[in-house]
């Protein structure tokens, strides 16, 4: 048994393709085949039901690839552990960010930190909180931009950033002659929220108690806050905006931005990984590049109350 084999195993049950999986480890597929096939002989058990489509693990193939992950995670671990030791900047992170904080803060920090740090390759990818963790512990990415606290079994948060929470209005809304905003005086179908699926959107339910989208006879699902922003906009309503979203909006816009009555409610910001991770360097290179890209007061929960969802 080879940790290339292993690799070769973990492919297949990540693609359930065997020639998809072959192609993302550089090899042929009767390479990758056989050597699968070898191993299944070594080991004398079955790992793969061929004969269904996509491909799946047996019941024993799905314990063995669990170990498997952990082997090669393990065996990465020593030249990463090397590299860091020696003080290396290099190698790849895998990073996986949710669509709230993604186009708000990347553009902050990444040509700095790529250009400090040229010899790093940076992988993003914009994804929901669950799928974020779920890829971590499936060693699928190495890094995640998270809102905590999760308190997830073998993951570690790491805080970096507090964002206040802003009630962003159309043009001559009511609400607008207050100069704060009262989520109570709100009526439902005046709201505007993500899709399922977005902890944007559960933390807007709890601040706000709201459980409608948008106009009774009108049922629109977005996942960005730019497309709640430009209903907002042409049409008519209120949604929530966390603090980064409000930076670069126009001087009209922000004349139509409100804090909540009372302590500002945050959300805090998180570099989460699994507890295993090697490349601590890394980490803290890229945890000191992002807290120095955003405003100052933004890295104190000092300016407002966390916000603890369910």
């Amino acid at each position: 048994m080879t940790i290339q084999q292993l690799e070769y195993l973990i492919a297949v049950d990540k693609f359930r393709h065997f020639g998809q999986a072959a192609e993302s480890c550089f090899v042929t597929q009767p390479t990758l085949s056989a050597q699968l096939s070898k191993l299944e002989r070594d080991l004398g058990v079955i790992l793969f039901d061929r004969s269904k489509m996509p491909v799946m693990p047996t019941e024993m193939g799905v314990r063995i690839i669990q170990q498997a992950k952990k082997v090669v995670s393990e065996s990465k671990g020593i030249f990463e552990l090397v590299a860091d030791m020696k003080g290396d900047v290099s190698g790849v992170i895998k990073l996986g960010i949710i669509p709230t904080l993604a186009p708000y803060l990347l553009h902050l920090f990444i040509r700095n930190f790529l250009e400090k740090y040229p010899n790093v390759k940076l992988e993003v990818q914009e994804m929901v909180t669950d799928d974020v963790v779920k890829k971590l512990k499936n060693d699928e990415l190495d890094l995640g931009i998270v809102v905590t606290p999760l308190q997830e079994n073998g993951l570690l948060e790491k805080p970096m950033f507090y964002e206040k929470f802003f009630a962003y209005f159309s043009q001559d809304h009511p609400a607008l002659k207050e100069p704060v905003f009262y989520p109570e005086q709100i009526q439902q179908e005046d709201f505007w929220v993500l899709q399922q699926g977005h902890c944007f959107r559960d933390q807007v339910i709890n601040l706000c108690d709201q459980s409608l989208n948008g106009p009774k006879n009108f049922h629109y699902e977005s996942g960005s806050l730019e497309g709640l922003r430009n209903m907002v906009n042409r049409y008519k309503g209120v949604t929530l905006l966390p603090e980064l979203a409000t930076l670069d909006l126009s001087a009209e816009e922000k004349s139509r931005l409100r804090p909540f009555n009372g302590e500002s409610p945050l959300r805090e910001v998180s570099i989460i990984l699994n507890r295993s991770f090697l490349k601590q360097r890394l980490v803290e290179l890229l945890y000191n590049e992002i807290t120095a890209s955003i405003p100052q007061e933004m890295t104190s929960k000092a300016h407002g109350k966390i916000v603890r969802f369910k």
